[in-house]
């Protein structure tokens, strides 16, 4: 394959992977948000959870950074479905639906990205505890944020996503989510004069 083939076969990924900064999470519609955050906010505030998250367990921050950038990947050709569409749709797995996404890609490009998914997925190693981990932190966190915006159907979300944590870690950044204040860092006395 020639270097233009293969630079091609990138950037198809990279304009794919742009489709998630319009696609939103559609799940926070049954609580009645109007216009949720789109796949790739909640990457990156996820990605950002994970490299907290792994430098206070232990893990490989950049590593988990990378899980969650790709951890939701998928959606830009299976959609976001809802927890309570999973129950009556079957979709390919991430894995399956990723190894299509990077065909077109430089080998070793392709061969980051489908390892990565398959960690994640697999859920075996610390990074991937810990970046599933920062996936329902994150998810808890935007719920926390939406009820203080007046939403208040979303205790499910909490309830949920806390229960799904695994590290130690985690479960004190939700209990600390859940009993502050989303917009507190704007108080002047938090500001260093």
């Amino acid at each position: 394959m020639s270097d233009d083939h293969d630079a091609a076969g990138a950037m198809s990924f990279i304009f794919e992977a742009g489709v998630l900064k319009r696609a939103a999470r559609t799940g926070w519609w049954f609580a009645g948000v109007k216009q949720p955050e789109t796949i790739a906010e909640h990457s990156f505030r996820t990605a950002l959870i994970g490299m907290m998250l792994a430098a206070m367990e232990g893990a490989d921050p950049g590593r988990v950074s990378m899980l969650c950038v790709l951890h939701d990947t998928q959606e830009t050709r299976i959609t976001d479905i809802p927890h309570i569409a999973k129950r009556y749709l079957t979709a390919a797995p991430n894995a399956a639906v990723t190894a299509d996404q990077v065909a077109d890609c430089p080998p070793a490009v392709a061969e980051v990205i489908t390892a990565a998914v398959a960690e994640y997925e697999t859920g075996e190693t610390l990074e991937a505890v810990v970046a599933r981990d920062a996936d329902k932190l994150e998810c808890l966190v935007q719920a926390v944020e939406y009820r203080h915006q007046g939403i208040d159907n979303v205790q499910r979300w909490i309830d949920s996503s806390r229960a799904a944590l695994k590290t130690a870690s985690a479960r004190r950044l939700a209990g600390a989510a859940l009993s502050g204040q989303p917009l507190a860092w704007l108080s002047p006395s938090r500001q260093s004069e």
